[in-house]
């Protein structure tokens, strides 16, 4: 598993990925402000702690607004850098109002990283299949060869 959190890059390529790094830069003050959101979204999610959840979103709120397309909503920060971090702790919150049930833990050993599983029978197991389920599925290959 890979932290892509310790550096500008990841956050970097999340904003793109999502049409956000015209809005957000990824520096190192974004990057702390993600770092306590990830502490606070699985303090939420593990059912240890409300409290660092509502304050990451504490630092924005969202606008009604009108536009010529209709009514809509806009996220607004006192400072741009929680906006980041603001938007991954909402989605968490929607979430866990929706779709509690279907947050998982990654089965891998060394992964802890969490993942919404949108399988059909919700009995996904990995974060990822390409990472964690190859190496679980290699492990045990390897395991089964040592023993024959």
């Amino acid at each position: 598993m890979r932290d892509l959190l310790l550096d500008t890059d990841g956050p970097a390529v999340w904003l793109a990925a999502n049409g956000l790094d015209g809005r957000f830069t990824a520096d190192a003050t974004t990057v702390r402000r993600l770092l306590e959101a990830r502490e606070a979204i699985e303090a939420a999610v593990d059912g240890t702690a409300t409290e660092p959840l509502d304050a990451v979103l504490g630092h924005g709120r969202i606008r009604p607004t009108l536009t010529a397309e209709g009514p809509g909503e806009r996220a607004e920060f006192a400072d741009p850098a929680w906006g980041p971090a603001w938007l991954a702790a909402r989605d968490c919150l929607t979430l866990l109002a929706t779709k509690p049930d279907r947050i998982r833990g990654c089965a891998h050993e060394a992964c802890a990283l969490h993942f919404l599983d949108t399988s059909r029978n919700g009995g996904r197991r990995w974060c990822s299949m390409a990472t964690c389920g190859n190496r679980a599925k290699a492990s045990r290959h390897h395991a089964r060869s040592k023993e024959a």
